[in-house]
């Protein structure tokens, strides 16, 4: 497994294998438009091509995208859930230009629609993104952490949608967040712990469909409902946790990105993670 964190990609796409390295990543995630929303930045083949070749010089063995946070596959709004459909199929087509190894979103919140009929909504909204798809960029679900209507902050709810009746042949993958899944109840905070969550997640999800892990540490209580990272080991979830995350990762082979405050301390923390992978 690798270890990395979130980097920027301002000024150009292919800064961010080089913006990686610099903190110690092995691995990278980054947004390959503005999160906020507006139109996307051509990828030219020169642009795809001195990506890949910065991936191989700064020794990035993967990286991924994060959706922009706007997307809402549970939006009764025509005009939310078509460009909703419409962006992350181009995310894909975007990360398959550039080799990008897996695309991870949130699906959105069911507050118009409610829940039941947000589901459906979701389910349908990425039958049609996944349709006719031949990309080597994988598309994965991130749990959420459970504020307001948010879809996909349960273990059951997120088997729903990957074995829905429209999205089962597709295969999709999981990204488990560990300060949402924390805020949504699911305890961390201790090797017991981790246990007891990642064998509800097997049996209900299936760890095999696990394919990342944002390592982030929580500012927040268990159960709080609410999305507050931490530096790791300063949070709720603490050391004690993370070694015992770490060490479930690196057994399934599942690359982990950070996503916590600070450049400075996101770089002291990819050290911390990188310590706690080679500790027995």
């Amino acid at each position: 497994m690798n270890i990395g964190a979130h980097v920027s990609a301002a000024g150009s796409l292919t800064l961010a294998p080089q913006r990686a390295k610099d903190i110690g990543c092995e691995c990278f995630q980054f947004f390959s438009r503005s999160p906020q929303g507006g139109k996307a930045s051509v990828i030219t083949p020169d642009i795809a091509k001195q990506f890949k070749a910065n991936m191989k010089e700064y020794k990035q063995v993967n990286c991924y995208i994060h959706a922009p946070y706007y997307i809402n596959f549970a939006s009764p709004d025509t005009r939310i859930y078509n460009s909703s459909i419409n962006i992350i199929r181009e995310e894909l087509e975007r990360g398959s230009v550039l080799g990008v190894k897996a695309l991870m979103f949130h699906p959105g919140s069911s507050k118009e629609s409610g829940s039941e009929k947000g589901l459906e909504l979701v389910c349908e909204g990425l039958k049609k993104v996944l349709d006719g798809y031949k990309g080597g960029t994988k598309l994965l679900i991130e749990i959420s952490a459970g504020a307001g209507n948010v879809i996909g902050d349960t273990f059951e709810e997120i088997n729903k949608m990957i074995n829905s009746r429209q999205l089962k042949k597709y295969r999709l993958g999981i990204c488990f967040d560990t300060a949402h899944a924390f805020a949504s109840g699911y305890d961390l905070s201790s090797p017991v712990a981790v246990k007891k969550t990642f064998t509800e997640f097997d049996k209900i999800v299936g760890i095999k469909n696990l394919k990342l892990i944002h390592a982030n540490d929580s500012k927040v209580e268990l159960n709080t409902k609410k999305d507050r990272h931490d530096n790791i080991g300063q949070g709720k979830i603490g050391k004690t946790g993370f070694l015992a995350i770490v060490k479930l990762a690196n057994q399934y082979d599942i690359d982990m990105i950070l996503e916590t405050p600070g450049d400075n301390e996101r770089a002291k923390d990819i050290m911390t993670l990188k310590s706690m992978r080679v500790k027995k």
